[in-house]
This record gives C-alpha cells, structure tokens and sequence, in this order.
C-alpha cells in the first residue's frame, strides 16, 4: 500500500508560478514512479508529467512543456510540480499517482498507476 498525499494547490493569477507537493510513503514498494494528472472543472481527467522512479526520466504533455518541471527528492519519497506561467485553462484539481516500478509501460496513462493521492485544487485568473 502506497499513500499519497497533495499539497500546494491555490488560487493565483494567470502568469503566476506554483509547486505542488506529493509526499509518499512507499510500503513494501522498493522503487516508485509518479505521475501528475489534472482533471479541470467539467472535464476528463488528463495527463500532466510523470517522473521514472530510476534515473530520473520525466515525461510532460505537450501543453505544460517549458512550463512545468516535475523532480523529486534523493529519498524518492517526495515529488514535486513546479508550475510557471500558469495560464487559465491550467485550472484544475491535480493528483498524484504513483506506480511500484521503476517506470509505467505507459506513463501518460492514468490505469496504469496504481495509487492516487485526493487531490489539490489550482485556480488561475485572469
């Protein structure tokens, strides 16, 4: 059993930057990867970036790319999302997930993680 759990999450005007927090505690997993999804206000939950639990590959959608940086500590218990030049559309509940493996087959896709952290809610305005 992993738990996850968010923090950071906002109100902030558009332009604004931002660090989530995933805090982890690992259970019997020897080695976790995390990623970041979102789900804004009416829509379908979606994608963010994803970060290998070896050798630190991370991974990013196409709209938050040279804008969000996901990194984690040595401890690898502790993942982060940092957030510049946050936009409107950015607005949206951002979990963590993580996945006992070094990385998911597919680390854009929501199944293939196995925990989920509540959530933290962001807002951006104009």
């Amino acid at each position: 059993q992993v738990n996850l759990v968010e923090s950071g999450g906002r109100s902030v005007q558009a332009g604004d930057s931002l660090r989530l927090s995933c805090a982890a505690s690992i259970g019997t997993c020897h080695v976790l990867s995390v990623g970041w999804f979102r789900q804004p206000p009416g829509k379908e939950r979606e994608f963010v970036a994803a970060i290998s639990g070896v050798g630190c590959r991370s991974f990013y959608a196409d709209s938050v790319k040279g804008r969000f940086v996901v990194f984690r500590e040595n401890d690898k218990t502790m993942a982060y999302l940092q957030m510049t030049n946050l936009q409107v559309v950015d607005t949206a509940d951002y979990s963590c997930a993580a996945h006992c493996r070094a990385l998911p087959l597919r680390p854009d896709e929501a199944s293939e993680y196995d925990f989920w952290g509540q959530g933290t809610p962001v807002t951006v305005s104009s």
